[in-house]
């Protein structure tokens, strides 16, 4: 038994059709149709039907062309394997990244994938950062965008940059119309909304209050950082934002106003991360250089003359 003959009963079984199926497997018909008795005569057993008009596999024809499809995919991906390891730009990219980071970065990242490595398929997984670690971990993916820190042995990162954190409040707010850059200690006594259990984000913001003195809004956790901006935007409270999220093609939103921070910024520190036994590590290496490639305006709050948009002045 070979894998061109698997392909063959595959192909009748498809097509119920000697001529159809020996066309689609660029063989002849009297080649096929010997492929297929010959593979009859080495399992024993009758796999086809004959009539005059159209071809039936037997019951046991037809579990085995089941079995059959299930083994030729097996050998199409170890074939992928093996080309993406000879040539990775020529394969796919299987890329976790967490849902506080996806939609922020994907939008600059992508284009630039598609300029340096036109022939890379870039399969995308959103989960939260201890999904995308396990799946990792597993091989399910092959490689994640994440924040530092990381408790992983088996992972290797590679820093790709630091991003700062802004202040977003309510026009309603006192710290709305402060003119200078924001110190930490601006934040002592506040209250911040912030996002529920499982979000990386919500570890680094809890780290800032410590450092702040400042405290979690009760009561509330969201689920998405676009559920924190609308809650600010409806005076519910304050909350941290990271820069790649009030960049465009982010709309700006009425009654948030940004504030920077002076100095060190509290920030998140992002990196690439793939198994330390990946096959693909000198490659993933210069995908790092890619990402890092990006605007370093990106990464730099400047809210300027523009920190904040005031409401919507209605009846105009």
């Amino acid at each position: 038994m070979n894998l061109r003959d698997l392909h063959y009963l595959v192909a009748l079984a498809e097509h119920r059709h000697f001529g159809r199926a020996a066309e689609a497997s660029f063989v002849s018909q009297p080649t096929l149709s010997t492929q297929i008795k010959k593979l009859e005569d080495e399992l024993g057993v009758p796999l086809v039907e004959r009539t005059p008009r159209k071809v039936l596999l037997t019951e046991t024809g037809r579990e085995i062309a089941r079995r059959a499809r299930g083994v030729l995919a097996e050998i199409d991906e170890i074939k992928a394997i093996a080309q993406r390891t000879r040539d990775p730009e020529s394969g796919t990219l299987r890329l976790g990244i967490f849902p506080t980071l996806g939609p922020y970065l994907l939008p600059h990242l992508v284009p630039l994938v598609r300029t340096h490595f036109p022939r890379l398929e870039l399969l995308l997984v959103e989960e939260k950062t201890e999904h995308v670690v396990k799946m990792l971990r597993e091989g399910a993916l092959d490689v994640g965008v994440l924040a530092l820190p990381l408790h992983e042995d088996s992972l290797h990162a590679e820093f790709l940059f630091e991003e700062p954190f802004v202040l977003a409040v309510p026009a309603s707010h006192p710290l709305a119309h402060k003119q200078s850059l924001l110190k930490l200690a601006d934040l002592e006594d506040e209250s911040l909304l912030l996002l529920e259990d499982g979000h990386c984000m919500r570890d680094q913001a809890l780290e800032v209050c410590a450092l702040a003195g400042a405290g979690e809004r009760s009561g509330f956790r969201a689920t998405s950082l676009e559920t924190l901006r609308q809650m600010v935007a409806a005076n519910v409270g304050i909350t941290l934002l990271p820069t790649l999220a009030i960049k465009p093609p982010v709309s700006r939103t009425d009654n948030v106003h940004l504030l920077e921070f002076g100095g060190r910024a509290p920030s998140r520190r992002i990196a690439l991360v793939w198994r330390k036994s990946s096959s693909l590590g000198t490659f993933l290496k210069r995908f790092a250089e890619v990402i890092r490639s990006m605007p370093a305006e990106l990464l730099q709050p400047d809210l300027g003359g523009a920190r904040a948009r005031p409401a919507a002045k209605r009846g105009r």
